[in-house]
């Protein structure tokens, strides 16, 4: 008796998103290497779950974000659904026709239910956030990284704001963050051109923290990410909102808020700990999220 062959099983697909702990760092690995980690709704999904979950868990003390493979993340997926665009097939023309009328995608519902809510949850995470940027950085992905509290990149990474190319506006926060981090003549610059610009110079422009030999990226992520979980969470978290309102306020108003932080961080568990500890000449042990 004969049997037909049979189809062995096809392998199950890979999660987009990799989450692992090392110590208190929380490491989110953006997966789909073969399409340069580009977003999908998918993956920005599980990213904001993601960075939900880590923001809960008072263990994390602070979270590295990365890419597999040769890519940090080329940005939107084109190709995801909701927002590849669709041709009208009554239009009278044959595929691939540039007669071929596409019809209008609501881009800005994709922002409204995806990148919205992970820009905002990126940004006031209640722990230091540390990107680790290998290879090229474009359009979401690259102020995806940008909205880290510190950015390192190898030395072949790049960063491009690539929506100019496709007749779109700097997003995910790339309008706020550009300005702020080189200034309106070079963010300009970037995000009309849409040029790439290497590691070294974004780091020379004030974009990024370091750069760093492409095979030390990861241990010099790792290191500052632990780094950072070792210190006092809760100031670390209150320098970064003091940092980025002072940007709208005037000196004395600035003043005042540094008044009002260092009034409630005065009383917390971690500047007595880090006080007495000082005077004792022993490490710190710093528990305040």
């Amino acid at each position: 008796m004969s049997t037909a062959p049979t189809t062995p099983p096809a392998a199950p697909e890979e999660a987009p998103l990799l989450v692992s702990t090392e110590g208190a760092v929380r490491v989110l690995t953006l997966n789909r290497p073969q399409a340069l980690n580009a977003f999908t709704t998918g993956l920005l999904s599980q990213l904001r779950l993601a960075l939900d979950d880590a923001a809960h868990d008072m263990n994390v003390r602070a979270v590295l974000i990365t890419g597999a493979g040769r890519a940090f993340c080329a940005g939107q997926d084109l190709s995801d659904p909701h927002i590849k665009p669709e041709f009208d097939e009554h239009a009278g023309a044959a595929d691939g026709d540039p007669a071929r009328k596409p019809r209008a995608k609501d881009i800005g519902g994709l922002l409204d239910h995806y990148y919205i809510p992970l820009a905002l949850r990126l940004r006031n995470m209640p722990v230091p956030t540390v990107c680790a940027v290998n290879g090229v950085a474009a359009g979401a992905g690259a102020n995806f990284a940008l909205g880290c509290d510190l950015v390192l990149a190898g030395q072949s990474a790049s960063f491009l704001q690539a929506f100019s190319k496709i007749g779109l506006v700097p997003d995910c926060g790339g309008t706020w963050l550009l300005t702020r981090l080189v200034g309106r003549a070079r963010a300009m610059h970037l995000a009309l051109l849409g040029d790439k610009l290497p590691a070294a110079e974004a780091q020379a422009w004030g974009l990024i923290a370091r750069c760093v030999a492409d095979a030390e990226l990861q241990s010099e992520a790792m290191a500052t990410a632990q780094k950072l979980a070792k210190l006092p969470t809760h100031a670390l978290v209150q320098t970064r909102h003091a940092l980025d309102a002072s940007m709208d306020l005037e000196f004395e108003d600035a003043l005042k808020l540094e008044a009002r932080l260092q009034s409630q961080l005065g009383y917390a568990h971690d500047y007595l700990e880090g006080a007495a500890a000082f005077l004792s000449k022993r490490a710190p042990v710093f528990k305040d999220r």
